[in-house]
């Protein structure tokens, strides 16, 4: 359970590091008005990856108790997300979730409504738990429900962190990295590079898969 533990904790670091939606709203947000509103909007966040995470866990249960085969199946589907992801890094032409975008300005209540639709509206949070998690849940070590909550907690907890980390210093960041782009470049690469191995690793891996059969 370590290793599935430090496994999504890696993935979820690379993945959080990688401009998406939930990042290029907060940072937006952050910089547009202030920490504050920043560390309110990632509030909202917090509660759509705890929603998806509700659900998804229920839907995994499910479906290892009752189609044992899909495990195999959702394995290799989370490998080519990761491959996915990691040429999105990679591309040419890629951009960084630090380039200013201006936003109206927001009470309280709205900024955490408005984190937790933009949460909810990424079919990558939704991916994310579906596809990846069995990469790191044995069945052999007994409850599937309870391992994809621990696993889904320590993503979620590195996700929060990582954003947290990024709403505060967003503005330092936008800034630093407008007049380096050769950091930008650097940044892209090195999480593309990372995702794409750990890709490789978990579709090449046939140990879990064999348990369940």
């Amino acid at each position: 359970m370590t290793g599935g533990m430090l496994g999504i904790a890696l993935v979820s670091l690379g993945m959080v590091l990688t401009p998406g939606p939930n990042m290029i709203y907060l940072v937006s947000r952050s910089i547009t008005q202030g920490r504050k509103a920043g560390l309110i909007s990632l509030m909202g966040v917090f509660l759509g990856f705890t929603t998806y995470l509700a659900a998804t866990c229920l839907g995994l249960t499910a479906i290892f108790v009752y189609v044992p085969a899909a495990y195999t199946t959702l394995k290799l589907a989370g490998a080519a997300y990761l491959l996915w992801l990691a040429w999105n890094a990679l591309k040419p032409g890629g951009t960084s979730a630090f380039e200013t975008r201006e936003l109206p300005v927001e009470p309280p209540r709205r900024l955490f409504a408005m984190g937790l639709l933009t949460c909810l509206l990424n079919p990558k949070i939704a991916i994310l738990y579906l596809s990846l998690l069995p990469q790191f849940i044995d069945p052999a070590m007994g409850n599937v429900l309870l391992q994809s909550l621990a696993l889904g907690s320590a993503q979620i907890a590195v996700g929060t962190l990582v954003n947290g980390l990024i709403v505060i210093s967003a503005g330092g960041l936008a800034t630093f990295l407008a007049t380096r782009p050769l950091w930008v470049r650097v940044q892209r690469y090195f999480m593309g590079t990372v995702l794409g191995g750990m890709a490789i690793h978990l579709a090449t891996d046939r140990s879990k898969a064999l348990t369940t059969a």
